[in-house]
């Protein structure tokens, strides 16, 4: 693993509610979300989206471990903004070991845009370690008079006790994939054990869902 910047910044003053934190008895292991993104998306229009993705799946109690995405968009401010409101590291992945991850609906679009078609819900998949289930597929922003600026996909841990949307061999690599770089650290990084491998965030973008421009899938 190779540390790209560092940061640190805890779950204080300015943090959302909900993320960073331990995990409270009963609220089950943290939650990685995938993010894909435009070029300068704002910090909010991410936050946001992680929120009302939570909140449309019931996951609200569920804390977030960590943010993660294509290498490509590892220094977007956006997303280095978010990972620093929410307290958590964002990690990257290189687009061809996200194009190794197995998803529901690959985008011919996103592979000839980024070189892999899946971001969101790849890079949540491969950051949640072998066996993952993806709980939330990507979603998309919803800015009033412009396209879609973030997507982002939710994915928990092997045996996390979630109703899964993609799980087992759907969510491992069908190739090893280089440790992804940690573009900034948190007083709570996500839990790996010796077989964890770290993911990234990204997001994944169905053909028939293409909406806005292809750097968000």
């Amino acid at each position: 693993m190779r540390r790209r910047a560092a940061g640190t910044r805890g779950p204080g003053r300015g943090a959302e509610p909900g993320a960073g934190a331990a995990p409270a008895a009963g609220a089950g292991a943290p939650l990685v979300v995938g993010v894909g993104a435009r070029r300068g998306v704002p910090v909010g229009e991410v936050l946001d989206l992680i929120a009302d993705t939570r909140a449309a799946t019931g996951l609200t109690a569920r804390p977030v471990g960590a943010l993660a995405t294509v290498e490509a968009k590892a220094a977007e401010p956006g997303l280095t903004g978010a990972a620093r409101r929410l307290g958590v590291p964002l990690l990257s992945f290189p687009a061809a070991a996200l194009a190794a991850v197995r998803v529901p609906g690959p985008s011919a679009a996103a592979a000839a845009a980024v070189g892999t078609p899946s971001v969101a819900e790849a890079a949540a998949l491969l950051a949640a370690g072998p066996g993952a289930e993806l709980v939330a597929g990507k979603r998309k922003s919803t800015p009033h008079g412009r396209p879609a600026g973030v997507t982002c996909a939710l994915a928990v841990p092997a045996d996390a006790g979630e109703r899964a949307l993609t799980a087992g061999r759907e969510g491992a690599a069908t190739a090893p994939a280089r440790g992804a770089d940690i573009v900034m650290t948190s007083p709570n990084p996500p839990r790996r054990g010796p077989d964890r491998r770290p993911g990234v965030v990204g997001d994944q973008a169905p053909d028939s869902e293409t909406t806005g421009t292809k750097e968000t899938q």
